[in-house]
């Protein structure tokens, strides 16, 4: 019996050892702290036994620039069971000689936290690069010292395995229905090429003054952080990095048509003959360009208010301070618009004049999301308002909200559901009397409407006036005549 325990604890451990083998790490790790200025600088990302997803910018660091990064995939089969790995190289050049002190810092990596210790790091003169050369035994044994930079080193293309493509998860629109457009740069994984992004910030501002369609809306996703993500395209495995993403909004039914774009990357040509301490590539550059597309726009199917609809998909969500009122009491009343579509264009709903409420001009509030190639939002219109006769009312007879559905090709109304019970006195009266007749009237009852004959003061009066008018024109007639 205490055998089969001692078996039996043996055989967890043992499980557990193996699980442990295979648990996911993710670590940052830094290369040698002491290069010379014309030498890079590396900090690595690694995780293991897991596919690399995201992960947040590398740190900034005084005295050193950017220069690329560099990937690198790694599978092991150990004991019958595999491990695999994956790193990220970020390459630092320096800017200057000195001594850097770098403090510690965290990085999101797959959306855990990992934080690195500080260092410090040296940068000394640039350092003298040598070039080996296969040795003929039978030549002079000092020539090749003598001639060693007479021979420069020949330089080969590698054919880059990537494109570039702009796509639409549409290829016909109504006129207001949104569509997604992404361009990004797909480089397969059996790609040999050596690679850069180069001046991206700025090349991605010309691309979009180029594809923005000038006849739509646009919701723009904002990439900040061009991260690379597995796709498969007809069975073929990639890395997508997302340039640009948008969702637009046709405003007439004029095709819409992207034109080709090209996006300039750094390619470095490899020696033909690399050597151990000789220079083994050169920076070239090659640009990559987009296919044209067009996505055709249709016009509403008639409807007296095709002209001023919303398009999309969206549902109605109320909110109501209470359904017993009585007359003259005020209640609040939210009828908010939730769904996907251009949320930015939703207008409120058109209330028809009554006497029975009193509606003010409501407050509005919207909240846009933009992810997954998609917008969803909700808008909100807060109604004040305030019944001014007894009786049950539906609000749907004021409350009505009309769209069109792309998916359904149909318009539909989003109404209220909610029914008012209102009791007490009628207010039409009071409502007569409290409207403002304008000031001409405000003295009527204090005016005297009685006929009178003018007197002897009145006649003396208007001939001074005359008199004075005439002396007037006088001297300005003298005045002309000089």
């Amino acid at each position: 019996m205490f055998k089969t325990r001692v078996v039996g604890l043996g055989l967890i451990f043992m499980l557990l050892f193996s699980v442990m083998a295979l648990a996911q790490e993710k670590r940052i790790e830094t290369g040698p702290t002491k290069v010379a200025l014309n030498q890079y600088f590396k900090v690595t990302i690694t995780v293991e036994n897991e596919r690399l997803k995201n992960y947040s910018p590398f740190p900034e660091i005084e005295g050193f620039v950017k220069r690329g990064t560099s990937s690198s995939t790694s599978t092991s089969f150990i004991n019958g069971r595999m491990t695999s790995s994956q790193s990220i190289t970020q390459n630092y050049q320096p800017s200057r000689e000195g001594t850097f002190t770098v403090r510690d810092y965290i990085m999101d990596i797959n959306g855990e936290k990992v934080s690195a210790p500080p260092f410090t790091i040296t940068v000394g003169p640039p350092a003298q690069q040598q070039q080996r050369r296969s040795v003929d035994p039978f030549a002079d044994p000092f020539d090749r010292f003598r001639n060693r930079d007479s021979q420069p080193t020949e330089f080969v293309d590698v054919e880059a395995d990537a494109f570039l493509a702009l796509t639409t998860d549409k290829k016909d629109v109504f006129v207001g229905e949104g569509f997604t457009t992404t361009l990004a740069f797909y480089v397969a994984e059996s790609n040999r090429a050596d690679m850069r992004f180069y001046d991206l910030g700025k090349q991605i501002t010309e691309i979009v003054k180029n594809i923005k369609p000038a006849n739509c809306w646009e919701e723009n996703f904002n990439i900040d952080n061009i991260n690379g993500e597995p796709v498969t395209i007809n069975n073929r495995g990639y890395t997508q990095y997302k340039i640009y993403q948008a969702a637009f909004y046709p405003l007439n039914a004029e095709a819409i048509s992207f034109p080709s774009v090209g996006l300039k990357l750094i390619k470095y040509k490899v020696a033909k003959n690399p050597s151990f301490f000789g220079r083994n590539r050169k920076e070239d550059f090659e640009t990559f360009y987009s296919k044209p597309k067009t996505v055709e726009v249709r016009e509403l199917p008639p409807h007296p208010l095709r002209d001023r609809v919303a398009v999309g998909d969206y549902r109605l969500a109320e909110r109501i301070g209470g359904l017993q009122l009585k007359t003259g009491e005020s209640f609040n009343y939210q009828f908010n618009i939730l769904g996907e579509g251009n949320i930015s264009s939703v207008e409120e709903p058109i209330l028809p004049e009554t006497d029975v409420f009193d509606f003010y001009a409501p407050n509005v509030k919207q909240n846009i999301t933009r992810s997954a190639g998609r917008v969803k939002g909700t808008k909100s219109f807060a109604y004040y308002g305030i019944p001014n006769e007894p009786g049950e009312y539906n609000l749907g007879d004021f409350f009505q909200w009309y769209f069109f559905n792309p998916e359904k090709e149909q318009y539909d109304t989003l109404r209220s559901q909610q029914v008012l019970t209102v009791t007490g006195e009628s207010r039409k009266n009071e409502y007569i009397l409290s409207n403002d007749m304008g000031s001409f009237y405000d003295g009527i009852e204090f005016k005297d409407n009685t006929l009178t004959s003018l007197d002897g003061s009145s006649w003396m009066k208007i001939f001074a006036n005359i008199f004075i008018l005439a002396m007037l024109a006088l001297t300005v007639f003298i005045f002309i005549r000089k």
